[in-house]
């Protein structure tokens, strides 16, 4: 099976990973990535402040939390950093519901205390704790309304210009004052996922930084295979400078613009790893935190890689 597959269907009632239903990379990426004139005037995030950052080593936050049964064999390592982007969260009806199509409605606001504290307490606390045995970095980013991925791109190409823009102002303030020359990991989910290529094929890739690169785990969006020209997709568990992705339906469930998708996307078997090893049985599964953070879940997931 070859790594370069469209999705991993999950035999399982509830999956633990979901996915959009299109990628906007490709698009998103074209053009000159200028931002509107109208998010200009929209408040930029100051990631000088820890407020500007959902997950940060500087505070407590909810990456840092740990499902009570595997607290006794938590041990921190500081080798390593991670710089989480997270999904879209901005999904209220009524943020765009009868306003105009601009970055003022269409774009979150950073000081939305509710929206804020929504993100923090499902992906900070369901996804990236998954990474906090290292130090977990996740900015807050005007991210773009869940809705953008569904008008046209002309419209909402501003609006994930203008998520981007804070996702790379983010990581350019964390390797100047937070990463020291350390390896670090880049994780993503679904809208964090296009921000996270993006900022792996602009920032990263044919850098210096591409050395500190342990891996990138960009998940939950459709990656065309050759979307990175340097940067290549892992195919062992011990690999390392390289990136994996994956979309997950359940069993029986694929959507229909995925059935009709012609190139290839990026994907590995996620309890596997091996590019050698395509599906995997309950028994492979060391368990997954659903929707009671303190309750996992253990061998309640067995995949298979499907696709071209």
């Amino acid at each position: 099976m070859a790594c370069f597959s469209r999705y991993v269907m999950v035999l399982a009632t509830v999956a633990t990973v979901g996915a959009c239903g299109s990628s906007r990379i490709r698009q998103v990426e074209k053009g000159s990535g200028n931002i509107a004139a109208s998010a200009l005037r929209y408040p930029r995030p100051d990631y000088s402040q820890l407020s500007y950052w959902a997950a940060h080593p500087a505070k407590w936050d909810p990456a840092d939390s740990v499902p009570e049964p595997l607290r006794g064999g938590y041990k921190a390592d500081e080798s390593v950093d991670v710089f989480f982007v997270h999904p879209t969260t901005y999904t209220a009806a009524e943020a765009v519901d009868g306003h105009p199509q601009t970055m003022q409605y269409w774009n979150a606001a950073l000081d939305d205390a509710t929206l804020n504290t929504q993100t923090d307490n499902s992906t900070i606390l369901n996804q990236a704790s998954a990474f906090n045995v290292y130090p977990v970095y996740a900015p807050r980013y005007r991210q773009a309304h869940i809705r953008s991925f569904s008008i046209t791109d002309s419209i909402s190409k501003p609006f994930f210009d203008t998520a981007y823009s804070d996702v790379a102002a983010a990581f350019a303030y964390y390797l100047q004052y937070y990463n020291h020359g350390k390896p670090f990991i880049i994780a993503s989910h679904s809208q964090g996922t296009v921000h996270a290529a993006r900022l792996l094929k602009e920032k990263i890739e044919n850098t210096p930084l591409q050395k500190q690169l342990v891996a990138a785990y960009i998940i939950g969006m459709a990656v065309p295979v050759n979307y990175f020209a340097t940067l290549k997709p892992c195919e062992k568990p011990d690999a390392t400078g390289c990136v994996l992705g994956w979309r997950t339906f359940k069993k029986g469930y694929v959507p229909g613009n995925v059935e009709r998708e012609t190139d290839g996307k990026l994907v590995i078997n996620p309890l596997s790893f091996d590019v050698a090893e395509p599906s995997s049985s309950r028994k492979a599964s060391k368990g997954a935190v659903l929707y009671k953070f303190n309750q996992p879940k253990a061998k309640n997931i067995s995949t298979e890689v499907k696709g071209n």
